[in-house]
């Protein structure tokens, strides 16, 4: 996979070093916003940091061991998407996402989801996809809720972002559940 089509203005592709600058850029605009859910924000304090990140995930997408993409609106970068592994050996995988403030609510992430669960269960020939969500993000927990996955538990204290401990819900979509619209 290198670039898919979202809708008429969205795409997602695997992110190349020409887009660290921008990708930086988008981060620092939305620091906070993604921060309060997310710990990249707070490590990600440079170009070179959005650099070496893009660095490793091509790596990771060379040995098949998952990568980011990122999500490009009305030729904006305006967030990033991908599977955080490929776990082959079980059939299955976890997609982790944010977009900037600027982006929300325009059906972006919904939209490159489905775009990534179908590839993991057509091309990939994966099982099960998952996503994990913080207990009080209710925009970004709506997503999955909103595609079809099952809420199948909760982790306490899973993370600690910003001097507090937070919850995550894990939610499962099976291949045999999926429907494509």
């Amino acid at each position: 996979m290198f670039i898919c089509e979202v809708d008429d203005s969205s795409f997602i592709l695997l992110l190349e070093m020409k887009d660290a600058d921008e990708l930086y850029d988008l981060i620092h605009r939305n620091r906070d916003h993604i921060g309060e859910w997310l710990k990249f924000p707070s490590i990600t304090l440079t170009a070179d940091d959005s650099k070496t990140f893009i660095e490793r995930t091509r790596i990771r997408y060379a040995k098949d061991e998952g990568y980011w993409l990122g999500i490009w609106s009305g030729g904006k970068l305006a967030g990033s998407i991908g599977y955080l592994y490929l776990d082959q050996e079980n059939k299955k995988t976890e997609i982790g996402y944010w977009i900037g403030k600027e982006f929300e609510g325009k059906g972006i992430i919904t939209k490159s989801i489905k775009v990534l669960i179908n590839y993991a269960f057509d091309e990939l020939k994966l099982n099960k996809v998952e996503i994990g969500v913080a207990t009080d993000n209710t925009k970004s927990r709506a997503i999955p809720e909103k595609l079809g996955f099952k809420r199948e538990g909760e982790l306490r204290d899973y993370e600690y972002i910003n001097g507090r401990f937070l919850d995550r819900i894990i939610y499962g979509l099976k291949a045999s559940e999926w429907r494509t619209e």
